[in-house]
């Protein structure tokens, strides 16, 4: 979760999704939460699969599906050069119905067993972590 103070839309829009995920997907199936993109994000079996920014879902659809996606009204992708097909911005007005709100994580949960993982970044060593790799490659 993001460290500073997040608004009520914001924790109540995080908590449908948890809600809906814990619904769709069980127990069987890991979901975990971490701040990427600056948003809370749901990870689904080690997968982004959707994330709330304030009041704005950010879904990951099928890439192969990515232009006709992009015209539906209340959308925005996520990087509007192209770079991240398949990941975009919804609007509350998008997701207000509970037919649109099944469409957005619907769709999330349903592309993320074809999704690919992204790499675990290592962080670079610290201060401290240098000086103990140094003392430990001179004996």
């Amino acid at each position: 979760m993001p460290a500073r103070p997040l608004a009520d839309e914001t924790l109540h829009l995080i908590a449908a999704v948890r809600d809906a995920l814990a619904e769709q997907l069980g127990a069987e199936i890991p979901v975990e939460e971490r701040t990427l993109f600056g948003s809370c994000a749901f990870m689904v079996d080690g997968k982004f699969c959707v994330a709330v920014k304030r009041e704005d879902l950010l879904v990951r659809l099928p890439p192969d599906e990515h232009e006709a996606t992009a015209e539906t009204p209340g959308l925005r992708e996520m990087d509007p050069r192209g770079g991240m097909r398949g990941y975009f911005w919804v609007e509350p007005d998008a997701y207000a119905t509970r037919a649109q709100w099944q469409r957005w994580i619907g769709g999330a949960l349903a592309f993320n067993p074809q999704a690919r993982a992204s790499p675990r970044r290592r962080k670079p060593p610290t201060a401290s972590g240098l000086e103990a790799e140094h003392k430990f490659r001179q004996h």
